[in-house]
């Protein structure tokens, strides 16, 4: 299925928004798909204030390490812990977030795509020490814990930035 949905895309011309070349086309909450940009908030999850904002056409699995980085620039450190939405989670990022000391919290996916018989949680021989030490800290109780904390404020942040009217932003171009 893949294959045939790749090959009808190299017979068709690219197509790049009219208005906005920088967006991306993106799938939206009511099932169209419109050129967007992918906003991204970080939260701090005591204190609820929002310490990190980006703007971006990439996918979420590439925006970890350029938040990480700027929070690091903004504070002038590290979070020590970080707890991102499953759609953040990506192996090199985890990798990235360990070598500064940050531990991620995200949810182990439930599966592996493709037939293959192995548990998501399996240290792999190809997993680096920073995902190793992820699988191993998300198996746990208090990790699974911690990151269920994430919902009551990091959503609600979300939640509230909507509410005050940032819900759909008419832009154009990235900057």
């Amino acid at each position: 299925r893949t294959k045939n949905r790749e090959s009808r895309r190299q017979h068709k011309p690219a197509r790049a928004s009219t208005s906005d070349p920088e967006a991306r086309v993106m799938k939206m909450a009511n099932g169209g798909f419109y050129p967007a940009y992918n906003g991204q908030l970080t939260v701090d999850m005591d204190s609820r204030m929002i310490v990190g904002v980006e703007v971006s056409n990439d996918a979420d699995q590439r925006l970890l390490e350029p938040m990480l980085e700027q929070i690091e620039q903004r504070y002038d450190q590290s979070p020590q812990e970080h707890c991102v939405d499953g759609g953040f989670r990506s192996n090199p990022g985890i990798e990235q977030a360990a070598e500064k000391g940050v531990a991620i919290f995200s949810p182990i996916p439930t599966r592996y795509s493709g037939n293959s018989q192995k548990q998501p949680e399996e240290i792999l021989p190809g997993d680096g020490p920073g995902v190793s030490a992820w699988k191993e800290r998300m198996i746990t109780p208090e990790a699974k814990q911690k990151y269920k904390q994430r919902a009551a404020t990091v959503e609600w942040a979300n939640a509230l930035v909507r509410n005050r009217g940032l819900y759909r932003l008419l832009v154009r171009g990235i900057r």
